[in-house]
């Protein structure tokens, strides 16, 4: 892994060389992806699939270049199946306010499915991120249908007995993170992929924090959507996915109107365009999506078996030494993990353990990531958009240290001696 690929790392902060450990947050962006940005509105910027000059045709060759390599980077069947949004959570309110409303003709026939009505139930899981929760809460009120979740066992593990339980002839969807954003947890999603499609229930896999950290294979998964953002795999901000399958969107109505999205506009009504450009109304993120696909080969040049099994060392090798310090307290320890590791530190002779009162002793997260920052460390600290999570976990939040592949060792140690220093001011 190349550091010096990444032009920000070698910023300093309050004096001190920076430590960034917040990439699950946002990753910082190698100077390839850099350069794209600045190619794209220096040589070929003009609106796309709206032109026949030669900055417009250029353009719309390199946006759809780049959707074609995104379907290939997470195994999609076709381009067209790839859907441009401005991130995960625009992705998720759009299949969730599409599911609510009425279902378009099928392009190849066939009656369309039921959508969510009256009384039907949606699944996620009790450690779902808050744009996994809100949009589907925002449908359940529309719709007047309830929303259900996953809970965990004792371990942080989804309790896929209790899953199985919760599904029945009203399930109309099941939304899960394949990967916690606090706890790290990989979930079983093709198992929970598996048992849903058993009961006839399709499966969107929230992959904001597993696209950027493993091979995701939309196909091997069988999952029928998967969400995921740009900034948190290396791309620029303001660029997302949502994965479909064709036989889903060919049936799903648009979530927004304007142009591009349109076959005939008329006063008697509109007729949509095909796929997948119902879904992208307006002018796209074209330079975002060139952007994205300069990423997706930046991860591609390194490959899957080096990156994986360089977080996973990196990550065990923080959790052994978070461990080892009196007072800390690591969430779902020994678990393995995707890159993240949540923590609290306790003013107490004892380790913590999660039978206790929960906040007993316990340093504020917000503090020990102040006195990180004094020291160039960049950790995040709060809720992370996961409350009731943190509720279950009986604190105020947590520390959270997550790792991209230009981490290493050294920075191990400085946030570990950095946040010795931190506990000895604090205790």
């Amino acid at each position: 892994m190349n550091r010096s690929d990444f032009p920000i790392l070698k910023e300093t902060v309050h004096g001190r060389p920076l430590v960034y450990l917040d990439n699950a947050a946002t990753s910082q962006k190698p100077q390839a992806v850099i350069d794209a940005i600045a190619e794209a509105y220096s040589h070929w910027n003009s609106n796309i699939h709206r032109g026949v000059h030669h900055l417009s045709q250029v353009a719309t060759m390199k946006h759809e270049e780049a959707r074609q390599a995104v379907a290939e980077f997470i195994g999609a069947k076709s381009s067209d199946e790839i859907i441009f949004t401005k991130g995960t959570t625009d992705s998720l309110n759009a299949l969730a306010f599409a599911l609510g409303e009425k279902p378009t003709p099928s392009q190849k026939g066939g009656e369309p499915r039921a959508w969510v009505e009256e009384g039907d139930e949606i699944i996620v899981s009790a450690v779902e991120h808050h744009s996994n929760i809100v949009p589907w809460q925002m449908l359940c009120e529309r719709k007047k249908a309830v929303l259900r979740h996953i809970p965990l066992r004792e371990d942080r593990t989804l309790d896929i007995e209790a899953f199985k339980g919760l599904l029945n002839e009203k399930t109309k969807l099941v939304s899960v993170a394949h990967v916690s954003n606090v706890l790290g947890i990989i979930n079983p999603v093709d198992e929970i992929v598996r048992i849903a499609h058993s009961h006839g229930v399709p499966v969107c896999i929230d992959g904001a924090q597993s696209v950027p950290h493993m091979q995701v294979d939309v196909q091997a998964l069988d999952c029928d959507f998967l969400a995921f953002s740009g900034h948190k795999m290396y791309g620029p901000t303001g660029i997302g996915v949502l994965y479909g399958k064709r036989e889903w969107l060919e049936q799903l109505p648009p979530h927004e109107g304007g142009g591009e999205m349109i076959n005939h506009v008329r006063w008697s009504g509109t007729t949509y365009n095909d796929l997948p450009y119902k879904f992208e109304a307006g002018t796209p993120n074209f330079v975002g999506s060139y952007a994205l696909h300069k990423a997706v080969e930046y991860m591609q040049s390194i490959g899957w078996e080096a990156i994986e099994a360089h977080e996973r060392e990196l990550t065990e090798y923080c959790e052994r030494q978070l461990t080892a310090i009196e007072g800390v307290h690591v969430y779902a320890a020994g678990q393995p993990k995707a890159g993240v590791i949540s923590f609290n530190v306790f003013d107490s002779q004892k380790s913590k353990v999660e039978s206790q009162k929960p906040n007993e002793g316990l340093i504020h997260p917000f503090d020990i990531g102040t006195l990180l920052d004094q020291q160039g460390v960049a950790v995040r600290t709060g809720h992370h958009c996961a409350e009731p999570l943190i509720d279950e976990l009986g604190v105020p939040g947590t520390v959270r240290v997550s790792f991209g592949l230009y981490n290493d060792k050294s920075d191990v140690d400085a946030f570990i001696a950095a946040l010795k220093k931190a506990i000895m001011i604090l205790s």
